[in-house]
């Protein structure tokens, strides 16, 4: 992959370049819709993800090309205006952390060209907007070596996301995909920052990433309804009890509270969802210590349910590819990953009989939505860095 951009990089820049990077796309295991509530995640970095070629101008200009989005060639801004501009299409990503780390009064002296190529699937929900800003993160800190710490890079993307993009999302995606470690997984508070690294050791069973080919049309602004809806939930809570979050509540305190929620159903829904959600995530860490799959694969199974029936956020694409997973011989859990309305489901299935479940799979999802889902095998590999 490495020769291929750099080859790439030649033709567009005619130019040498400097450093190759990789920056991973993620998957949530378990814990949805619980960031941006105070609660855990528990998600893992993997090892599809953007490769960047770069180098360093000579003047103030910033070239970025995108092999996956060739129609919008490339597209150029400068150091000295860096504002949001929807005519920058994608680029408003890099555009965005180089603001910010400029803001963080890092010095950037001169522009640079930038070659991206992601293989990620486009729209699938495993991130590849925060694996976007990560690696633009790593580029510059190694072009222009700059003292700044991965946990900073991954706060600024989160500023991107928020504040430079408009989508009101948590740390998960860029904490993943900056903090991540081969066969491990990430169990993060997503309140206190605090994280511990979870050997993944699956035994004989591996996870099956299964796309639904639905762009993420809705979830954005679905993104947002849902997390003012479990603001305004937590607002009613506190009238009750001093807590800061749906996150600091376990399902027993939930319970006593929940009769404030009861003539707003919709609320009550939200932050039950958000609540019981924590707490599988912390079993499921658990279980998982204890390898004890089992225990993992049943609180996928119920994470998909309360995403369904409390969080409304899965759809029926998600649905189908869930329940049809969760019917085939062995599988142990299965659950949508990612905001949801599309995107990519999870599930835990035998080594053995992998092919036959994507084949089994792939068929009756088809059959039942009118056009084909796509389905790769789970590598859990290392966070955004350097490759040569």
């Amino acid at each position: 992959m490495g020769n291929h951009i750099k080859q790439q990089f030649q033709k567009v820049f005619q130019q040498e370049s400097e450093g190759v990077f990789f920056s991973p796309g993620r998957i949530n295991l378990i814990g949805e819709h619980t960031d941006y509530n105070g609660g855990n995640v528990f998600p893992a970095s993997l090892t599809m993800g953007t490769y960047g070629v770069a180098r360093r101008r000579d003047d103030q200009e910033i070239h970025v090309y995108s092999e996956n989005i060739p129609e919008t060639g490339v597209l150029t801004f400068s150091l000295d205006d860096l504002d949001y501009k929807a005519d920058d299409n994608w680029a408003n990503y890099p555009k965005g952390m180089i603001r910010y780390i400029i803001e963080k009064n890092y010095h950037i002296p001169v522009g640079m060209d930038i070659y991206f190529y992601g293989n990620i699937p486009n729209g699938a929900g495993l991130s590849s907007s925060a694996s976007i800003e990560l690696l633009t993160g790593v580029i510059v800190r190694d072009l222009f070596d700059l003292s700044i710490e991965m946990l900073d890079l991954v706060l600024l993307g989160k500023k991107v996301e928020n504040e430079f993009i408009g989508v009101n999302s948590g740390i998960m995606d860029q904490f993943a995909i900056g903090m991540g470690e081969k066969d491990h997984a990430l169990l993060l508070d997503c309140q206190t920052l605090e994280y511990e690294k979870v050997p993944v050791h699956l035994d004989g069973y591996v996870i099956a990433i299964m796309n639904t080919n639905k762009r993420r049309a809705l979830a954005d602004s679905k993104y947002n309804e849902r997390r003012g809806e479990c603001e305004a939930a937590l607002a009613i809570l506190q009238k009750e009890k001093a807590v800061d979050s749906l996150g600091a509540l376990d399902n027993e305190a939930f319970h006593q509270l929940a009769p404030l929620l009861q003539e707003q159903p919709n609320l009550l829904k939200r932050a039950r969802h958000a609540v019981s959600e924590n707490q599988r995530t912390l079993e499921a860490t658990a279980a998982l210590k204890e390898n004890d799959l089992l225990t993992f694969g049943r609180l996928l199974n119920d994470s998909h349910r309360s995403l369904k029936e409390d969080y409304e956020v899965t759809g029926k694409e998600l649905d189908t590819i869930v329940a049809a997973a969760q019917a085939q011989p062995g599988v142990i859990g299965a659950r949508m990953t990612g905001a949801g309305f599309g995107g990519c489901a999870i599930a835990i299935v035998p080594e053995n009989t992998y092919n036959q479940f994507v084949e089994n799979v792939g068929r009756q999802y088809q059959k039942e939505i009118g056009y084909e889902a796509s389905f790769y095998q789970a590598k859990i590999g290392d966070g955004a860095k350097r490759l040569s």
